[in-house]
């Protein structure tokens, strides 16, 4: 990048898009030259301490992207969590950035791997439009095809897994977690760099598998954790009867299941390689989480 390009963060109230804007900042790139989107006025409190600044636009109405997005030579656009429409959502934003003219588009996609069906096409579906859209836009792309936030690891392991283990669908498949603070790092300094034109990353760390992460908390909290894998609509009918929402369910199974036939595993090397050292690791994660939670919990 110039030093003028001026840089704008969709999602910018959401963790991930906040956490790029910090580390936008922490590479050097000054507040005036940062634009934060965010579609309600009420939860922008929090960004107003960064001294960026702050637009509004909705992914549904076209016109307040085109006024967002006005006079921004890039764009990183950080994916709707509105599964119905995203599709339809994307595709506006992606018209609006090249009617702005946008010269260079990042985009938050997801992690994955080419099969005859996938088991997270609910998910893929629109990420797989969004990149043939963006590709076919005649701006500069980079896709950050980004694996499952490690963040989110313990809503795979279950709050009673001291007492239950782990029950998934995943088999011995493995799956590559990253923190998401690092995920966001990563998008921050693909930004400020050259040499990223038209170029798809994967984002995501070393990958394991659940009977290895079973393994890691057995380790460190001398409990011993079980790993069931049972088919899918077992699962489904388990969980949900113990409270779990369907959308939950549908989510954590498709993901589990994907990992069984190898959709999202990942060796790491790329995050490494843009991030500038390696990312933290599931087993020095559960070492500082889990650790903490089982004193916790005995304590």
């Amino acid at each position: 990048m110039t030093k003028k390009d001026k840089i704008i963060v969709t999602g910018a109230t959401g963790h991930y898009g906040y956490a790029v804007i910090e580390s936008l900042i922490k590479n050097g790139v000054n507040e005036s030259l940062i634009y934060a989107m965010a579609k309600d006025n009420t939860k922008v409190e929090k960004l107003k301490s960064l001294n960026v600044n702050i637009v509004f636009g909705d992914y549904n109405n076209y016109s307040s992207m085109l006024k967002a997005f006005s006079g921004i030579d890039k764009l990183l656009f950080v994916s709707s969590d509105e599964l119905e429409n995203r599709s339809e959502q994307h595709i506006k934003v992606v018209n609006a950035a090249v009617e702005s003219g946008i010269k260079d588009i990042l985009y938050t996609s997801q992690e994955h791997k080419e099969v005859n069906f996938s088991l997270i096409e609910f998910i893929l579906s629109s990420h797989l439009a969004t990149e043939n859209a963006i590709k076919a836009s005649g701006m500069s792309y980079t896709i950050l095809r980004n694996g499952l936030y490690m963040d989110i690891l313990p809503s795979f392991l279950g709050e009673n897994i001291f007492k239950n283990g782990i029950y998934l669908p995943a088999g011995n498949g493995k799956i590559g977690f990253a923190l998401r603070s690092e995920m966001a790092e990563t998008a921050a300094k693909v930004l400020i760099s050259t040499g990223h034109k038209n170029k798809t990353y994967s984002v995501s760390g070393d990958s394991y598998s659940f009977s290895e992460i079973a393994e890691y908390i057995s380790q460190i909290t001398g409990k011993n954790i079980t790993y069931l894998s049972p088919s899918l609509d077992a699962f489904f009918n388990t969980v949900i009867d113990q409270g779990m929402s369907k959308r939950c369910a549908k989510m954590i199974g498709g993901f589990s299941a994907a990992t069984r036939q190898g959709e999202l595993e990942s060796d790491g090397l790329q995050m490494e390689k843009l991030l500038g050292r390696k990312p933290l690791s599931v087993k020095q994660y559960l070492e500082e989480t889990f650790i903490w939670n089982f004193l916790s919990s005995v304590g």
